[in-house]
Protein backbone atom coordinates (compact mmCIF):
# COMPACT_ATOMS: atom_id res chain seq x y z
CA UNK A 1 0.00 0.00 0.00
CA UNK A 2 2.53 2.23 0.83
CA UNK A 3 4.38 1.74 -2.59
CA UNK A 4 0.70 2.57 -4.36
CA UNK A 5 0.83 6.12 -2.18
CA UNK A 6 4.39 6.68 -3.87
CA UNK A 7 2.90 5.66 -7.14
CA UNK A 8 -0.19 7.97 -6.97
CA UNK A 9 2.25 11.21 -6.08
CA UNK A 10 5.35 9.89 -8.67
CA UNK A 11 3.83 11.98 -11.54
CA UNK A 12 4.10 15.24 -9.20
CA UNK A 13 7.86 15.59 -9.15
CA UNK A 14 9.58 15.70 -12.57
CA UNK A 15 13.03 14.30 -11.54
CA UNK A 16 14.31 11.79 -9.93
CA UNK A 17 15.80 13.11 -6.85
CA UNK A 18 12.93 14.69 -4.88
CA UNK A 19 11.17 11.54 -5.64
CA UNK A 20 13.61 9.78 -3.59
CA UNK A 21 13.88 12.31 -1.01
CA UNK A 22 9.65 12.62 -0.94
CA UNK A 23 10.13 9.06 -0.26
CA UNK A 24 12.78 8.54 2.24
CA UNK A 25 10.89 11.92 4.38
CA UNK A 26 7.29 9.99 4.24
CA UNK A 27 9.11 6.98 5.49
CA UNK A 28 11.22 9.11 8.61
CA UNK A 29 7.58 10.72 9.32
CA UNK A 30 5.90 7.04 9.57
CA UNK A 31 8.88 6.31 11.61
CA UNK A 32 9.91 5.98 15.42
CA UNK A 33 12.38 9.19 14.91
CA UNK A 34 11.73 10.98 18.10
CA UNK A 35 11.67 14.96 16.81
CA UNK A 36 10.82 14.98 12.51
CA UNK A 37 12.61 17.58 11.21
CA UNK A 38 15.03 17.50 8.64
CA UNK A 39 17.96 16.63 10.52
CA UNK A 40 17.04 13.69 12.38
CA UNK A 41 15.02 12.12 8.72
CA UNK A 42 18.00 12.71 6.89
CA UNK A 43 19.92 10.48 9.71
CA UNK A 44 16.91 7.98 9.69
CA UNK A 45 17.23 8.17 5.84
CA UNK A 46 21.67 7.30 5.86
CA UNK A 47 22.02 10.20 4.32
CA UNK A 48 25.48 11.86 5.13
CA UNK A 49 23.32 15.75 5.16
CA UNK A 50 20.18 17.16 5.82
CA UNK A 51 20.65 18.92 2.59
CA UNK A 52 18.25 17.30 0.20
CA UNK A 53 15.53 16.87 2.59
CA UNK A 54 16.07 21.03 3.15
CA UNK A 55 15.75 21.43 -0.62
CA UNK A 56 12.83 19.20 -0.92
CA UNK A 57 11.25 21.27 1.84
CA UNK A 58 12.61 24.54 0.36
CA UNK A 59 13.80 24.53 -3.64
CA UNK A 60 13.01 21.55 -5.31
CA UNK A 61 10.93 22.13 -8.15
CA UNK A 62 7.34 20.21 -6.94
CA UNK A 63 3.91 21.40 -6.08
CA UNK A 64 2.86 21.39 -3.01
CA UNK A 65 -0.75 21.52 -3.94
CA UNK A 66 -0.94 19.29 -6.50
CA UNK A 67 0.54 16.50 -4.12
CA UNK A 68 -2.27 17.84 -1.61
CA UNK A 69 -5.20 16.91 -4.40
CA UNK A 70 -3.73 13.27 -4.47
CA UNK A 71 -3.51 12.80 -0.63
CA UNK A 72 -7.08 14.53 -0.44
CA UNK A 73 -8.36 11.58 -3.62
CA UNK A 74 -6.05 8.91 -1.83
CA UNK A 75 -8.21 9.60 1.38
CA UNK A 76 -11.50 10.04 0.17
CA UNK A 77 -10.75 6.48 -1.57
CA UNK A 78 -10.18 4.55 1.08
CA UNK A 79 -12.69 6.15 3.46
CA UNK A 80 -15.45 6.97 1.41
CA UNK A 81 -18.79 5.71 2.61
CA UNK A 82 -22.36 7.04 3.07
CA UNK A 83 -22.99 9.67 5.43
CA UNK A 84 -19.30 11.05 5.01
CA UNK A 85 -18.64 14.87 7.06
CA UNK A 86 -16.18 17.19 5.96
CA UNK A 87 -15.12 19.06 9.52
CA UNK A 88 -12.94 22.63 9.49
CA UNK A 89 -10.98 23.55 12.52
CA UNK A 90 -7.70 25.14 13.13
CA UNK A 91 -4.40 24.22 15.29
CA UNK A 92 -1.49 26.26 16.55
CA UNK A 93 2.12 25.85 15.81
CA UNK A 94 4.01 27.05 18.75
CA UNK A 95 7.29 29.17 17.38
CA UNK A 96 10.06 31.47 18.63
CA UNK A 97 11.03 34.78 16.88
CA UNK A 98 9.02 36.76 14.12
CA UNK A 99 10.65 35.10 11.09
CA UNK A 100 8.18 32.58 10.45
CA UNK A 101 5.49 33.12 8.05
CA UNK A 102 2.09 33.73 9.71
CA UNK A 103 3.75 34.08 12.88
CA UNK A 104 2.19 36.39 15.88
CA UNK A 105 1.22 36.31 19.00
CA UNK A 106 -2.21 35.23 18.80
CA UNK A 107 -4.89 32.51 20.37
CA UNK A 108 -4.25 28.88 19.82
CA UNK A 109 -6.47 26.22 21.17
CA UNK A 110 -3.59 23.58 21.09
CA UNK A 111 -2.03 25.95 24.10
CA UNK A 112 -5.35 27.22 25.18
CA UNK A 113 -4.38 30.87 25.32
CA UNK A 114 -2.14 33.39 23.53
CA UNK A 115 1.01 32.10 22.34
CA UNK A 116 3.73 33.15 19.73
CA UNK A 117 2.51 30.92 17.30
CA UNK A 118 1.23 29.63 13.64
CA UNK A 119 -2.41 28.77 13.01
CA UNK A 120 -3.37 26.28 10.09
CA UNK A 121 -6.97 25.88 9.15
CA UNK A 122 -7.39 22.23 8.50
CA UNK A 123 -10.66 20.57 6.90
CA UNK A 124 -10.86 16.59 7.64
CA UNK A 125 -13.13 14.05 6.25
CA UNK A 126 -14.52 11.80 8.87
CA UNK A 127 -16.91 8.28 7.80
CA UNK A 128 -17.81 4.84 9.40
CA UNK A 129 -14.53 3.71 7.75
CA UNK A 130 -12.11 6.30 9.46
CA UNK A 131 -10.73 10.24 9.34
CA UNK A 132 -7.94 11.92 7.97
CA UNK A 133 -6.76 15.64 7.02
CA UNK A 134 -7.17 16.27 3.75
CA UNK A 135 -6.60 20.09 3.36
CA UNK A 136 -4.69 23.23 5.18
CA UNK A 137 -4.02 27.00 4.85
CA UNK A 138 -1.59 28.58 6.77
CA UNK A 139 -3.81 31.31 8.39
CA UNK A 140 -2.19 35.00 7.52
CA UNK A 141 -2.74 37.56 9.78
CA UNK A 142 -3.67 40.90 8.09
CA UNK A 143 -2.36 43.89 10.09
CA UNK A 144 1.21 42.04 10.85
CA UNK A 145 1.32 40.32 8.14
CA UNK A 146 -0.68 41.00 4.85
CA UNK A 147 0.50 44.98 4.55
CA UNK A 148 4.22 44.44 5.24
CA UNK A 149 5.78 43.16 1.47
CA UNK A 150 9.58 43.24 2.96
CA UNK A 151 8.26 40.72 5.92
CA UNK A 152 6.31 38.75 2.87
CA UNK A 153 9.40 38.63 1.03
CA UNK A 154 11.47 37.34 3.35
CA UNK A 155 9.12 34.54 4.58
CA UNK A 156 8.45 33.67 0.91
CA UNK A 157 5.03 34.73 0.60
CA UNK A 158 3.30 34.73 -2.66
CA UNK A 159 1.97 38.00 -4.07
CA UNK A 160 -1.53 36.97 -4.92
CA UNK A 161 -1.82 36.02 -1.40
CA UNK A 162 -4.26 37.95 0.25
CA UNK A 163 -5.95 38.02 3.40
CA UNK A 164 -8.48 35.69 3.86
CA UNK A 165 -10.85 35.20 7.46
CA UNK A 166 -10.68 32.01 8.91
CA UNK A 167 -14.37 30.77 7.72
CA UNK A 168 -13.02 31.92 3.82
CA UNK A 169 -10.21 29.14 4.02
CA UNK A 170 -12.72 26.96 5.41
CA UNK A 171 -15.25 27.52 2.60
CA UNK A 172 -12.32 27.24 0.33
CA UNK A 173 -10.85 24.04 1.21
CA UNK A 174 -14.71 22.61 1.87
CA UNK A 175 -15.18 23.85 -1.88
CA UNK A 176 -12.48 22.19 -3.32
CA UNK A 177 -13.03 18.63 -1.84
CA UNK A 178 -16.69 19.06 -2.84
CA UNK A 179 -15.68 19.52 -6.29
CA UNK A 180 -12.61 16.73 -6.90
CA UNK A 181 -15.57 14.24 -5.55
CA UNK A 182 -16.01 13.82 -1.74
CA UNK A 183 -18.50 11.93 -0.64
CA UNK A 184 -19.85 14.39 1.97
CA UNK A 185 -23.63 15.93 2.48
CA UNK A 186 -22.51 17.28 5.50
CA UNK A 187 -20.24 19.92 7.25
CA UNK A 188 -19.59 20.57 10.95
CA UNK A 189 -17.24 22.73 12.85
CA UNK A 190 -16.68 25.22 15.87
CA UNK A 191 -18.43 28.42 16.85
CA UNK A 192 -15.34 30.06 14.77
CA UNK A 193 -16.91 28.83 12.02
CA UNK A 194 -20.62 28.23 13.00
CA UNK A 195 -21.04 31.94 13.86
CA UNK A 196 -20.26 33.17 10.00
CA UNK A 197 -22.92 34.04 7.99
CA UNK A 198 -21.25 33.57 5.03
CA UNK A 199 -20.02 30.39 5.35
CA UNK A 200 -23.81 29.22 6.38
CA UNK A 201 -24.87 30.69 3.13
CA UNK A 202 -22.42 29.30 1.08
CA UNK A 203 -23.05 25.75 1.75
CA UNK A 204 -26.99 26.66 1.82
CA UNK A 205 -26.06 27.85 -1.99
CA UNK A 206 -24.24 24.73 -2.95
CA UNK A 207 -27.04 22.07 -1.16
CA UNK A 208 -24.26 21.00 1.65
CA UNK A 209 -26.20 20.36 4.90
CA UNK A 210 -24.41 21.24 7.90
CA UNK A 211 -24.40 21.42 11.82
CA UNK A 212 -21.98 23.81 13.29
CA UNK A 213 -21.75 25.20 16.84
CA UNK A 214 -22.79 28.69 17.54
CA UNK A 215 -22.76 30.51 20.71
CA UNK A 216 -25.38 30.82 23.70
CA UNK A 217 -26.05 34.56 22.80
CA UNK A 218 -26.99 33.60 19.40
CA UNK A 219 -30.15 34.84 18.48
CA UNK A 220 -33.34 32.83 16.45
CA UNK A 221 -36.87 32.99 15.74
CA UNK A 222 -39.27 30.23 16.62
CA UNK A 223 -42.95 29.74 16.44
CA UNK A 224 -42.65 32.07 13.36
CA UNK A 225 -42.25 35.14 15.88
CA UNK A 226 -41.10 38.33 14.95
CA UNK A 227 -38.73 39.29 17.40
CA UNK A 228 -35.62 36.81 17.67
CA UNK A 229 -34.33 35.50 21.05
CA UNK A 230 -31.21 33.79 22.46
CA UNK A 231 -30.54 30.31 21.76
CA UNK A 232 -29.52 29.90 25.78
CA UNK A 233 -33.78 31.68 26.88
CA UNK A 234 -34.96 29.36 23.83
CA UNK A 235 -33.60 26.47 25.44
CA UNK A 236 -34.53 27.43 29.05
CA UNK A 237 -38.18 27.23 27.91
CA UNK A 238 -38.17 23.83 27.13
CA UNK A 239 -40.40 21.47 28.36
CA UNK A 240 -38.84 18.09 30.11
CA UNK A 241 -40.11 16.18 27.41
CA UNK A 242 -38.34 17.94 24.61
CA UNK A 243 -34.99 16.27 25.51
CA UNK A 244 -33.56 13.19 23.85
CA UNK A 245 -30.95 10.82 25.47
CA UNK A 246 -28.62 10.16 22.71
CA UNK A 247 -25.15 9.08 21.84
CA UNK A 248 -22.65 11.40 19.96
CA UNK A 249 -20.70 8.51 18.69
CA UNK A 250 -17.95 6.18 20.53
CA UNK A 251 -15.42 8.03 22.57
CA UNK A 252 -11.82 6.31 24.55
CA UNK A 253 -14.22 5.01 27.39
CA UNK A 254 -17.28 4.29 25.53
CA UNK A 255 -20.69 6.01 23.97
CA UNK A 256 -20.81 9.53 24.78
CA UNK A 257 -24.51 9.79 26.15
CA UNK A 258 -26.10 13.92 26.39
CA UNK A 259 -29.66 14.49 26.13
CA UNK A 260 -30.09 16.77 22.96
CA UNK A 261 -33.42 19.08 21.98
CA UNK A 262 -34.03 20.27 18.82
CA UNK A 263 -36.31 23.44 17.47
CA UNK A 264 -37.48 24.06 14.20
CA UNK A 265 -36.47 27.97 13.76
CA UNK A 266 -37.03 30.48 10.66
CA UNK A 267 -39.71 27.96 9.26
CA UNK A 268 -41.38 30.72 7.22
CA UNK A 269 -37.80 31.02 5.18
CA UNK A 270 -36.86 27.12 5.66
CA UNK A 271 -38.51 24.47 6.91
CA UNK A 272 -35.28 22.46 7.72
CA UNK A 273 -33.58 24.89 9.59
CA UNK A 274 -32.85 24.21 13.34
CA UNK A 275 -31.57 25.08 16.51
CA UNK A 276 -29.91 21.83 18.02
CA UNK A 277 -28.92 21.85 21.49
CA UNK A 278 -26.73 19.70 23.54
CA UNK A 279 -27.17 19.32 27.46
CA UNK A 280 -24.31 17.13 29.60
CA UNK A 281 -26.94 15.47 31.47
CA UNK A 282 -23.77 15.68 34.80
CA UNK A 283 -23.18 19.14 34.71
CA UNK A 284 -25.90 20.75 32.71
CA UNK A 285 -23.82 22.73 30.50
CA UNK A 286 -24.90 23.74 27.43
CA UNK A 287 -23.97 24.05 23.81
CA UNK A 288 -25.73 24.91 20.83
CA UNK A 289 -26.10 24.44 16.68
CA UNK A 290 -27.16 25.95 13.82
CA UNK A 291 -28.37 23.55 11.54
CA UNK A 292 -29.74 23.28 7.63
CA UNK A 293 -30.37 20.60 5.25
CA UNK A 294 -31.64 20.32 1.36
CA UNK A 295 -34.06 17.71 2.52
CA UNK A 296 -35.41 16.54 6.32
CA UNK A 297 -32.76 15.22 8.58
CA UNK A 298 -34.12 13.19 11.72
CA UNK A 299 -32.85 14.54 15.60
CA UNK A 300 -30.27 11.39 15.37
CA UNK A 301 -28.52 12.51 12.19
CA UNK A 302 -27.79 15.46 13.18
CA UNK A 303 -26.81 14.36 16.79
CA UNK A 304 -24.47 11.96 14.63
CA UNK A 305 -23.10 14.44 12.36
CA UNK A 306 -22.70 17.00 15.96
CA UNK A 307 -20.56 14.26 17.35
CA UNK A 308 -18.64 13.79 14.54
CA UNK A 309 -16.60 16.74 14.72
CA UNK A 310 -14.54 15.90 17.64
CA UNK A 311 -13.04 13.45 14.78
CA UNK A 312 -10.42 16.67 14.08
CA UNK A 313 -9.02 16.87 17.47
CA UNK A 314 -8.09 12.99 17.04
CA UNK A 315 -6.66 13.94 13.56
CA UNK A 316 -4.65 16.19 15.28
CA UNK A 317 -3.32 14.23 18.19
CA UNK A 318 -2.37 11.45 15.71
CA UNK A 319 -0.55 14.03 12.99
CA UNK A 320 1.20 15.65 15.55
CA UNK A 321 1.47 12.24 17.79
CA UNK A 322 2.40 9.96 14.76
CA UNK A 323 4.00 11.81 11.64
CA UNK A 324 5.45 15.05 13.15
CA UNK A 325 3.12 17.23 11.75
CA UNK A 326 4.32 20.06 14.75
CA UNK A 327 7.53 18.82 14.58
CA UNK A 328 9.07 21.18 11.66
CA UNK A 329 12.00 23.89 11.82
CA UNK A 330 11.08 25.64 8.63
CA UNK A 331 9.96 29.25 8.29
CA UNK A 332 9.30 29.66 4.62
CA UNK A 333 5.73 29.54 3.51
CA UNK A 334 6.06 26.96 0.53
CA UNK A 335 8.55 24.76 3.60
CA UNK A 336 5.29 24.75 5.55
CA UNK A 337 2.98 23.98 3.37
CA UNK A 338 5.11 20.95 1.88
CA UNK A 339 5.82 19.43 5.18
CA UNK A 340 2.57 19.86 6.15
CA UNK A 341 1.29 18.18 3.00
CA UNK A 342 3.30 15.26 3.77
CA UNK A 343 2.81 14.43 7.08
CA UNK A 344 -0.75 14.43 5.76
CA UNK A 345 0.16 11.98 3.27
CA UNK A 346 1.19 9.80 6.01
CA UNK A 347 -1.57 10.12 7.94
CA UNK A 348 -4.38 9.20 5.11
CA UNK A 349 -1.67 6.32 4.50
CA UNK A 350 -2.31 5.01 8.11
CA UNK A 351 -5.51 6.03 7.63
CA UNK A 352 -6.33 3.73 4.87
CA UNK A 353 -4.34 0.56 6.17
CA UNK A 354 -6.31 1.28 9.94
CA UNK A 355 -9.75 0.77 6.75
CA UNK A 356 -8.80 -2.09 4.62
CA UNK A 357 -7.83 -4.17 7.89
CA UNK A 358 -11.16 -3.29 10.14
CA UNK A 359 -14.12 -5.63 8.92
CA UNK A 360 -16.62 -4.54 7.14
CA UNK A 361 -19.36 -4.84 10.39
CA UNK A 362 -18.49 -3.06 13.62
CA UNK A 363 -16.42 -4.77 16.00
CA UNK A 364 -18.44 -6.78 18.59
CA UNK A 365 -17.02 -5.87 22.15
CA UNK A 366 -18.20 -9.30 23.21
CA UNK A 367 -16.53 -11.20 20.60
CA UNK A 368 -13.86 -13.58 21.52
CA UNK A 369 -10.94 -14.57 19.44
CA UNK A 370 -8.31 -17.51 19.93
CA UNK A 371 -5.93 -14.97 21.47
CA UNK A 372 -8.41 -12.94 23.55
CA UNK A 373 -10.41 -9.70 22.81
CA UNK A 374 -8.97 -7.64 20.20
CA UNK A 375 -10.00 -3.99 19.13
CA UNK A 376 -9.60 -3.18 14.93
CA UNK A 377 -5.90 -2.02 14.37
CA UNK A 378 -5.39 1.48 15.29
CA UNK A 379 -3.38 4.19 13.58
CA UNK A 380 -0.02 3.91 16.27
CA UNK A 381 -0.45 0.34 16.01
CA UNK A 382 -0.38 0.30 12.55
CA UNK A 383 2.67 2.56 12.43
CA UNK A 384 4.83 0.43 14.91
CA UNK A 385 4.19 -2.71 12.49
CA UNK A 386 5.12 -0.95 9.39
CA UNK A 387 8.26 0.47 11.21
CA UNK A 388 9.22 -2.95 12.77
CA UNK A 389 8.24 -4.29 9.20
CA UNK A 390 10.79 -1.73 7.55
CA UNK A 391 13.14 -1.49 10.12
CA UNK A 392 17.05 -1.22 8.85
CA UNK A 393 20.17 -2.75 10.10
CA UNK A 394 21.29 -1.02 13.67
CA UNK A 395 23.38 2.18 12.26
CA UNK A 396 26.31 1.69 12.25
CA UNK A 397 28.87 3.33 15.22
CA UNK A 398 30.84 4.77 12.41
CA UNK A 399 27.97 6.74 11.39
CA UNK A 400 26.43 8.10 14.41
CA UNK A 401 29.22 9.53 15.33
CA UNK A 402 29.41 11.39 12.23
CA UNK A 403 25.79 12.50 12.37
CA UNK A 404 26.95 13.62 16.45
CA UNK A 405 29.75 15.94 14.63
CA UNK A 406 27.98 17.10 11.82
CA UNK A 407 25.27 18.51 14.53
CA UNK A 408 27.38 19.67 17.45
CA UNK A 409 29.59 21.70 14.37
CA UNK A 410 26.40 23.22 13.01
CA UNK A 411 25.03 23.73 16.68
CA UNK A 412 28.66 25.27 17.52
CA UNK A 413 27.99 28.06 13.99
CA UNK A 414 24.50 28.58 14.99
CA UNK A 415 25.85 29.84 18.61
CA UNK A 416 28.38 32.18 17.56
CA UNK A 417 25.89 33.60 15.23
CA UNK A 418 23.83 34.05 17.92
CA UNK A 419 26.10 36.06 20.18
CA UNK A 420 27.78 38.15 17.21
CA UNK A 421 24.34 39.15 16.87
CA UNK A 422 23.40 40.21 20.44
CA UNK A 423 26.84 41.44 20.99
CA UNK A 424 25.87 44.20 17.95
CA UNK A 425 22.75 44.54 19.86
CA UNK A 426 24.03 45.22 23.02
CA UNK A 427 26.87 47.43 22.14
CA UNK A 428 23.98 49.77 19.37
CA UNK A 429 21.59 49.76 22.37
Amino acid sequence: MFDQVMARIAGRFGRVEPRATARAYLLGLLSNVERKNCWRLAEQAGHARPGPMQRLLRSARWDADAVRDEARAYAVDHLGSDGGVLIVDETGFMKKGRSSAGVQRQYTGAAGRVENSQVGVFLAYATGRGRALIDRRLYLPEHSWCVDPERRQAAGIPDEVRFATKPRLAWEMINAALNAGAEAPWVTGDEAYGQDPQLRAALEARGTGYVLAVACSTRVRINHGRTPIRADTAAGRLPRAAWHRQSAGNGAKGPRYYEWAWIHIDADVDKHRQLLIRRNPTTGELAFYLCWSPTAAPLAELVRVAGTRWSVEECFQAAKGQVGLDHYQVRHWTAWHRHVTLAMLALAFLAAVAADTSPDRPADPHHHTRGGNLIPLTVPEIRHLFTAALNSPVMAPARLLRWSSWRRRHQATARRSHYRRRSVDEASG
